[in-house]
């Protein structure tokens, strides 16, 4: 069965001043009592609005996260999920509910075109069409029962980077840097590297700061010509008469936010005026691949036109970690389209296609984090915002799928060649072990040293946190955790 989602002045005498002082002492009370059972939001005017460094809540097991966002929605039982039950009864109906999201579904089971194939000493079950990853198998943390909450691209998209359906929330980069700040001051401490030719869904939606103050949002920087956006100084302006031009501003600067203290947006549009100085000298540098030896450059294929420009990403990503930057973003290419993984159609023709371009670099970087001695202190976290349906859409594709997807992280503590979950006999739902998304992002703040229970920015009177854990329940995944 299918269903579809669609000013006056007054006087006053002594006796009246303390009646009405009085009534405000079962308020400071009652403040005590929220405070001491952790009701109580944190105080947020005492964390600083920059990115100095800042002591974590306990001591981390990472300093930094690069998250491989693979934009449209992987199918796990094509990737990571082998379902034989799925092949046996290929072109049979589905015997249970399935809730989908396009008009075109069939509700016939279709089974995967691709042979699966054990890896490594952890015996990880992975598809052929993700070769390079499999060949790391013992290097990664795989979650095969993962679900989210809609299964629109937007929406979904949203949850897994912010924590919530609904637009206009601080992105998990933008938290990480709240909490943390950035090891290096000549850096962003949130960086996002996209394709050069567009935007993926809800373009820069996705890295923005929300209600924190802007100097938490990421910062695009490019895999094509100048790595960081309107940094160079123009030919016609000398080095000397630009120096000028910055002390003056600061200058400026300086005794406007004498007059407006304690305004965020103008003290973080101060910081990013400074920020973009300072990275004149150093971003460049930290960009410039072309330093890294060929050897390193052909591992994560910038010698193959079809890998090139995601392995630059990924190899741009491990240089910014490697600088102290607390968190990169990497997007997937645009092709076949600005949602590549979303494979409707033609999913044996398609599928490839996306995992062609990044499967070889996505293992690169895991690879050389390891064998630089830099994967104890990141994580890489190779995520969709959700998966795949176990019947037919237009014949040959696949629908959306919020009831199960998988994922995988290496390094930072996770365990590695580790399988955790499982989905009924055809993949549609998270049935063992079931991990939400805002259970992801306790773990993730967890491996950082930051409590996500604790960790909060006072909006609109609330206590906002990533995680919402009045609500959503979120929990540390112990299981995965060394």
């Amino acid at each position: 069965m299918l269903r579809t989602l669609s000013g006056m002045q007054t006087s006053s005498s002594r006796r009246d001043m303390l009646i009405q002082s009085g009534r405000g002492f079962g308020s400071l009370a009652l403040a005590g009592l929220m405070k001491e059972q952790g009701l109580l939001g944190a105080d947020t005017s005492t964390r600083p609005s920059t990115l100095t460094p800042r002591q974590s809540y306990v001591p981390p097991r990472a300093k930094a996260v690069i998250q491989l966002f693979q934009n449209g929605g992987p199918s796990q039982m094509d990737l990571f999920d082998e379902k034989p039950e799925l092949t046996r009864r290929n072109g049979e109906p589905h015997p249970g509910d399935v809730e989908t999201f396009q008009l075109g579904n069939k509700n016939v089971l279709l089974k995967s075109p691709f042979r699966f194939r054990r890896h490594g000493e952890s015996g990880m079950n992975l598809g052929e069409t993700i070769p390079r990853i499999a060949s790391i198998a013992d290097d990664i943390c795989l979650i095969r029962s993962m679900y989210t909450e809609n299964n629109n691209h937007p929406f979904a998209i949203n949850m897994m980077q912010s924590g919530k359906t609904f637009a206009g929330r601080p992105a998990m980069g933008s938290w990480v840097c709240y909490a943390l700040g950035s090891e290096n001051r000549n850096l962003p401490g949130y960086v996002v590297l996209r394709d050069p030719a567009g935007y993926n869904t809800s373009g820069k939606m996705v890295w923005s700061s929300g209600w924190l103050p802007s100097i938490f949002q990421g910062t695009e920087f490019s895999s094509a010509g100048a790595p960081v956006h309107h940094l160079n100084r123009p030919e016609s302006v000398s080095a000397e008469s630009r120096q000028q031009s910055l002390k003056l501003l600061a200058d400026l600067n300086r005794r406007h936010q004498q007059r407006y203290p304690g305004n965020t947006e103008l003290d973080a549009r101060i910081q990013n005026f400074e920020l973009a100085a300072r990275m004149q000298m150093e971003a460049t540098s930290v960009l410039d691949v072309a330093k890294e030896s060929q050897t390193t450059r052909k591992l994560y294929g910038l010698d193959n036109p079809t890998t090139a420009p995601y392995g630059l990403r990924c190899l741009m990503a491990r240089r910014l970690v490697e600088n102290g930057v607390r968190f990169v973003q990497v997007f997937p290419p645009l092709n076949p389209s600005n949602q590549p993984w979303d494979n409707h159609k033609n999913l044996e023709g398609q599928l490839p296609q996306i995992c062609a371009q990044i499967d070889g670099p996505s293992a690169a970087l895991i690879t050389d984090l390891r064998q630089r001695g830099l994967l104890d202190d990141v994580v890489v976290l190779w995520t969709g915002e959700f998966g795949r349906l176990p019947i037919t859409e237009n014949a040959n594709g696949r629908d959306h799928n919020r009831h199960a997807f998988s994922l995988f992280l290496a390094g930072g503590g996770f365990r590695s060649g580790h399988q955790m979950g499982a989905t009924d006999e055809f993949g549609y739902a998270a049935i063992e072990q079931r991990v939400s998304v805002p259970d992801l992002h306790a773990t993730l703040l967890h491996q950082l040293g930051i409590d996500h229970t604790q960790l909060s920015y006072v909006h609109n009177g609330r206590a906002e946190r990533l995680t919402d854990p009045e609500v959503t329940r979120a929990r540390v995944v112990s299981e995965i955790i060394v």
